[in-house]
């Protein structure tokens, strides 16, 4: 299994006011690719440590969190970066990064092949363009604000999504207690839990299911699907905290953010309930 070849990304007309040129996303593309080829060379042959959040780490997650910090500070030069591994503060840039290097290191060290890359770059305080890499898929998909998302430089439509026969929901593995906390109630939907936040999340836009809920994300697992969600109009419930708050210089390490997304606002309201539990104490 080889990872991305390296090839400049067809752009189909996007131009960003205030964006990054065709250049700088050429760039982007080709260093995803770099971290890419290095993640499947590891893939189920590292072993993990134990982060102080009982979250795992290895050595491949801190290579890729330098690697592609380096590399945007290099691409984009003067914009500050967020990232799990890294600095936890919200930048006080105008533009900024978050990054998410590899997002499922227990599937990733298990030789479970469900992992992603997650780059997303805010301007004045949300998500402007969003890179996400699935390696083991081999599916990158790419958003741009205003002006619509690429899976493997095909553009994704509302209509695709919407054509989708799936009655699955995805949740993350914090969520399923609902399931415990409403035992009298039938769940909406087929249960899958992927064990990626970001998958999870961009499974919604995709089609391949119908909601998404998330308990405890952190703002580099959310930031990619944010845009690729809005992009295609999946309605989005923030259950708690308000990403659209961050301010800089505010630490987020510690930061989660409830959400539940939806192929429509029927699925949404629908869900709704079975989110707002998550809240209960």
């Amino acid at each position: 299994m080889s990872g991305f070849k390296t090839k400049r990304t067809n752009l189909r007309g996007f131009t960003v006011p205030k964006g990054l040129s065709h250049s700088q996303i050429n760039l982007i593309n080709r260093l995803l690719s770099k971290v890419s080829e290095r993640q499947i060379r590891d893939f189920g042959k590292i072993s993990a440590d134990y982060k102080s959040d009982g979250s795992l780490i290895t050595s491949c997650d801190q290579w890729s969190d330098k690697t592609l910090v380096d590399g945007l500070a290099e691409i984009a030069p003067g914009e500050g970066v967020l990232s799990e591994e890294g600095s936890k503060i919200v930048p006080d840039t105008e533009a900024y990064w978050i990054v998410d290097p590899l997002d499922g290191t227990t599937n990733f060290t298990a030789g479970i092949p469900f992992w992603a890359i997650s780059v997303a770059r805010f301007l004045d305080g949300r998500p402007e363009s969003a890179f996400l890499y699935f390696p083991a898929l081999q599916q990158r998909i790419f958003a741009v604000k205003g002006k619509g998302v690429l899976l493997n430089d095909i553009p994704l439509s509302i209509k695709s999504r919407m054509n989708s026969k799936s009655a699955c929901t995805s949740l993350c593995s914090r969520s399923i207690r609902v399931l415990q906390q409403r035992p009298n109630k039938p769940f909406p939907g087929k249960i899958r839990l992927l064990g990626v936040a970001s998958l999870n999340l961009a499974s919604v836009a995709l089609g391949q299911t119908i909601a998404a809920l998330e308990a405890t994300p952190k703002i580099w697992d959310i930031a990619s699907s944010w845009l690729v969600l809005s992009e295609l109009e999946c309605p989005i419930k923030w259950l708690d905290n308000d990403p659209c708050h961050l301010k800089p210089g505010e630490e987020v390490g510690s930061t989660s953010f409830p959400m539940l997304a939806a192929s429509t606002h029927e699925e949404l309201e629908k869900m709704l309930p079975w989110g707002e539990t998550l809240l209960d104490k």
